[in-house]
């Protein structure tokens, strides 16, 4: 079996699983935000539940629209407060200790290897960079899984992506992933679990790995899934809230099908409007203007991005006439990158750093496009009107050409400064 047909045999107390059964798998955690809460808990309560499967295994995260931009965004905010004090939830992240959901569950040892974890956010396969499998699911999906603490699937097929060689400079996981869907496209796996794999993948850093699943929903996936290695145990073991099991792929695993890519011939990467698969290379970018450059999100708000960021940014000026956003992912994050001086040099550059929100990514607030604007984001999505006016148009990159393109006025990369 591979490693996700593994993990959902384990769940549902399954000797062994193949592709296209239907399982009722035991869930370890269940995720709701403040745009999606308040139907999952208006759900909960119409099915007629009283009480949450367990306190300590449903967590909330008040992270789209917060801090709060509107009347409607503070009255779900409250919905969500109110519910996680009734139910005695213990893990329900608004102001301190806050920020955005992706990055706040697995820091806190909240997601942990060969778990399944249900989420009503799309990008709730970002905890497959664990070795989970992770998968967002719609609010009554969510509702039921935190009143019965149990969830049905469809075993998912399996496909596999290695990466080998070296990486080119500057070249990033959020690089490896634009490629992938560059490669195949946005609809290339759907309802698959896609495992990263190969000498590439396991020489990135944990906020690689996780910017790598949290788009696999890009590409129509399931999941996006990463065996654990030594990487993944010690980052998880100082963090691991309860016991866990590890699960790797048998090496005569069924894929369905099987993609490998040389890294060096993988330069950084852009994805243009209005889908993530429309990338290029960025020597095949041409002369693209920007008004508004963000750096953060659940994709690449962590701080060994606000690092590559302050890294380019340091000593130099933010262009006349651009925007550039800086949201770190959670308090912890922001506050680390006090500490490291990080937000000093930001700040100096002129960024404008926020308080950790998902903001601009979805057009919440923020950071809204007007008619006929450009940025350049390491956020996830770029459809049309994503972050703002449909006229607008949204670029996808890494946190080095994002930087990069602050300061230039236009996109381009490290190597130009």
């Amino acid at each position: 079996m591979t490693l996700t047909e593994k993990i959902l045999a384990h769940a549902a107390g399954l000797d062994s699983v193949k592709p296209g059964d239907f399982v009722t798998c035991k869930l370890s955690l269940v995720l709701a935000n403040d745009i999606t809460a308040p139907i999952a808990i208006r759900e909960l309560r119409q099915m007629g539940a009283t009480r949450v499967f367990d306190p300590e295994r449903v967590v909330l995260v008040a992270d789209h629209n917060t801090p709060n931009k509107d009347i409607q965004s503070a009255q779900n905010t409250k919905l969500l407060r109110d519910f996680a004090h009734e139910q005695g939830l213990r893990h329900f992240y608004e102001a301190q200790g806050g920020g955005i959901e992706h990055l706040i569950v697995p820091d806190t040892g909240l997601a942990l290897p060969g778990e399944v974890i249900i989420g009503a956010d799309s990008h709730t396969c970002t905890y497959g960079a664990l070795g989970a499998f992770a998968t967002g699911v719609g609010s009554t999906d969510a509702a039921a899984g935190m009143a019965l603490g149990e969830s049905w699937f469809r075993v998912p097929e399996s496909m596999k992506l290695v990466f080998t060689g070296t990486l080119r400079p500057w070249v990033s996981g959020k690089d490896l992933i634009l490629y992938t869907i560059g490669k195949i496209g946005v609809d290339g796996a759907r309802y698959r679990a896609m495992e990263f794999a190969g000498p590439v993948i396991e020489s990135l850093d944990m906020a690689g790995r996780f910017t790598i699943c949290n788009m696999a929903i890009e590409a129509g996936g399931k999941t996006g899934i990463i065996a654990p290695d030594q990487t993944t145990l010690d980052w998880v073991r100082p963090r691991a809230t309860r016991d866990f099991q590890v699960f790797t792929s048998d090496p005569d695993a069924d894929y369905v099908e099987v993609y490998e890519w040389d890294a060096a011939d993988i330069e950084p990467q852009v994805a243009f409007p209005h889908l993530p698969e429309n990338t290029r290379g960025l020597s095949e970018v041409g002369e693209v203007t920007i008004h508004q450059a963000v750096i953060g999100a659940c994709t690449n708000g962590r701080l060994e991005d606000l690092r590559v960021a302050a890294q380019i940014l340091k000593g130099r000026k933010v262009a006349p006439g651009v925007r550039c956003l800086v949201f770190p992912g959670s308090v912890e994050i922001q506050l680390q990158a006090l500490r490291e001086g990080i937000i000093e040099t930001l700040l100096e550059a002129g960024c404008l750093v926020s308080t950790p929100t998902c903001g601009p990514c979805l057009g919440g607030h923020s950071g809204c496009l007007a008619a006929g604007e450009r940025a350049i984001a390491t956020t996830n999505r770029n459809f049309v009107g994503r972050m703002g006016h449909p006229t607008s148009e949204v670029y996808l990159a890494s946190p080095a050409i994002t930087a990069a393109s602050a300061v230039l006025g236009r996109i381009g990369g490290p190597e130009e400064l």
